[in-house]
Parts: structure tokens; sequence; C-alpha cells
């Protein structure tokens, strides 16, 4: 399926999933579901596997209904209050093809009814992973500056987000220049892209765009992990 950009029926279907999470409401319409979102998906996706080889040939998008760079749009509401079992919106991952345990620096796509969400970075390493990267920026200052500090990733994405420490971690310097990013728990930027450009076949340009400008944020991270780029 070549990707010519979406249509407005997967706004449609969103909305209608908003209005009615349940698998009654999500059965009698998962024959728009396949067609108007999971379909488009699964076509943007491959269409977005030569834009990713450009930045690094370690980046996978694989355009598959299981197992692939699709998410679920199931929710997994075991630790939740909330029970809705579906998302009410479709995203996609691309993430590190050494990535274990679904721990990676990678890149995210996410499509509401209102917002085109992308992601660049590393979300919630787990403490050896976090400990290396918090490594890397004490051993290599002006990498670490180049990388986050970039214009055009600054531009494009802004301020770095996530959660932190309240504190310093143990056996870091608390006086470190760059002690406000030796707390971060996560290492990634966010931004948006209007969401009319979802129903144009540039789509994925314009994603691929973004993401490259995340090139040197990406590859500090690799680095840090000891991960090809």
């Amino acid at each position: 399926m070549t990707f010519q950009g979406f249509d407005k029926q997967l706004v449609t279907f969103l909305k209608g999933l908003a209005k009615n999470n349940d698998k009654k409401w999500f059965d009698a319409n998962k024959p728009s579901f396949r067609e108007h979102v999971q379909d488009p998906m699964l076509a943007c996706i491959e269409a977005m596997a030569k834009k990713l080889e450009a930045i690094s040939p370690h980046l996978t998008a694989v355009a598959k209904r299981q197992g692939g760079s699709l998410q679920r749009i199931y929710r997994d509401t075991r630790f939740s209050k909330d029970k809705s079992p579906y998302n009410t919106y479709v995203a996609a991952r691309f993430a590190h093809d050494q990535c274990e345990g679904g721990t990676a620096p990678g890149y995210y796509l996410r499509i509401d009814t209102k917002n085109v969400t992308l992601g660049c970075g590393i979300w919630q390493p787990d403490t050896p992973l976090v400990t290396a990267i918090r490594q890397a920026i004490v051993d290599d200052p002006k990498a670490w500056q180049k990388a986050k500090g970039n214009k055009k990733f600054v531009a494009e994405f802004g301020e770095l987000q996530g959660e932190s420490l309240k504190r310093p971690p143990r056996g870091f310097d608390p006086e470190h220049p760059y002690v406000d990013d030796l707390r971060r728990k996560d290492f990634v930027g966010f931004c948006e892209l209007p969401h009319k450009e979802l129903f144009d076949k540039s789509f994925v340009t314009k994603v691929g765009s973004a993401y490259r400008t995340g090139k040197p944020l990406m590859q500090f991270l690799c680095e840090a992990l000891e991960l090809p780029f």
C-alpha cells in the first residue's frame, strides 16, 4: 500500500472511539478502523523507512499489524483506574534495531483528533542506561551541549522534556554545570506538526525533516549506550 496521506475518516473514527470507548462499538466499526486508521498508518510506517535510513541504518520502521513499529490500539488497564479498553489515538515508535525490552533511543509519532506529536530521544531508560547517559554527559559536556543545543533541534523541538529527580543522582557532582540534565529521567524532545499536514502525501517528508534535526541528540545517546549509529 502506497502512502498518499491520511483521509479525514481517521479523525472521524477517533472521535467516535472517544465517545464510545467500548468493545461493542469497536467491533462494529473494526472495518473502518482497518481501512482509515490501521492500514494508512502501516503505509506511513513503510514510507518512513527510507527517511529513517537517511538518519541512521539502525533505525527501524516495521510495517506489521503486531510486533512492529505500530503501537497497539488496546490499552493496558491493569494498573490504571481508567478501564477504557482503547487508546483514542494511533501511534508508531521507530526504535534502534538493538532495542532491548522496549528501551532504546528512537523516534515517536502520535496522531489524535487535534494533534500530531513527534518525539525524539529515550524515554524512561532503566538505571544502567540512564547512568551511562549521565556519565557520557560528564565525560564530554561539550558534545552534550552540541547535541541538545543544536540550533535546528532547538528550533524544532525546543527544550528537552520529561521527568527529573528532585536531587542530583548519587555519585555525580551536585555542582556540575549540567546538573539539571544529570537529574533527568528522560532525554526526549517533543514537537507538533499542523494537523492539516496529515492529509497530504508529503506528510512523511515533513516528519522525516523534523526527525533529522534530532540526529545529534540521537547520536549522542546511542554512543553513550555503546550502540552503533
